[in-house]
């Protein structure tokens, strides 16, 4: 009777490390795809699909504006323009959009008020007004505030608290994204002295032509917005003498927050 011979398999151990290696280095590739096809669609969705929303739902308050306006007075009055807190001097409110604006906390100088019945809670985000920038092509609704969810992010423009009404004395300022959510300033670095801001408002419109623009100021320069706008951080940039101006803040560079864009105009006329 014949001895058995062992049959031994040579590499069989290093096969399976092998495998189990591949095994783990596959799953690890799945789930970096995974995580970027998901971080893409986010993007995807902040990029793009908020601004095809909040644009078109812009555009469609700005329609319901205008059909407003033609059917004659609303009842109850429109929401009152330019009423809170002063928006001038150091420590005030942040310039550009922010999660929220400043809390009201007085009644600003009877210049700074358009002559209407003051809003109610539920009518502080609505829009009253349509502003156009013809060199842009921009049509974009303006309400009172610069809270992030109840207006930024709609695509509006929001007037900062205590800032004047269209056409009256003082500082109309504005503030809006310039990217996601409708972006409507995003252009606003492309305006040049001469260029027009209009504003409609219901029978009236008022007429600003744009006249000095700050590049990049901290978010902290409440001058930009003051009742005579001049930045405290470049207290060469501004104005110096009373007058009817309007404001457009924005953030700067684009996708980013760290500086704002500042855009100054003056009321050319009013109709």
């Amino acid at each position: 009777m014949r001895d058995r011979v062992p049959v031994v398999v040579q590499g069989s151990g290093r096969r399976g490390r092998r495998a189990g290696l591949a095994g783990v280095l596959w799953a690890g590739a799945e789930l970096i795809v995974t995580v970027g096809v998901v971080v893409l669609l986010l993007v995807v969705h902040q990029v793009w699909w908020t601004n095809r929303q909040a644009a078109a739902a812009a555009q469609e308050q700005v329609q319901a504006l205008e059909r407003a306006w033609g059917e004659g007075p609303v009842v109850g009055g429109e929401a009152e323009v330019g009423a809170g807190a002063d928006g001038g001097g150091g420590g005030g409110p942040v310039v550009g959009p922010e999660p929220s604006g400043p809390a009201d906390s007085g009644a600003a100088p009877a210049a700074t008020r358009a002559a209407r019945p003051a809003a109610g809670p539920s009518e502080r985000d609505r829009a009253y007004a349509v502003l156009r920038v013809p060199r842009l092509g921009l049509v974009v609704p303006v309400a009172q505030g610069v809270d992030k969810r109840a207006v930024l992010d709609k695509g509006y423009a929001g007037q900062y608290p205590g800032t004047a009404g269209p056409g009256a004395q003082g500082n109309f300022a504005l503030a809006g994204h310039r990217n996601t959510h409708g972006e409507p300033f995003r252009y606003i670095n492309r305006l040049r002295a001469g260029d027009e801001l209009i504003v409609d408002m219901r029978g009236r419109r008022y007429t600003y032509v744009v006249g000095k623009i700050l590049g990049e100021t901290t978010e902290r320069d409440t001058g930009v917005i003051a009742p005579v706008p001049r930045s405290v951080v470049k207290p060469d940039q501004g104005y110096s003498e009373p007058g009817a101006y309007i404001t457009l803040t924005t953030c700067t560079p684009e996708y980013t927050s760290k500086y704002r864009l500042v855009v100054w105009g003056t009321l050319l006329k009013s109709s």
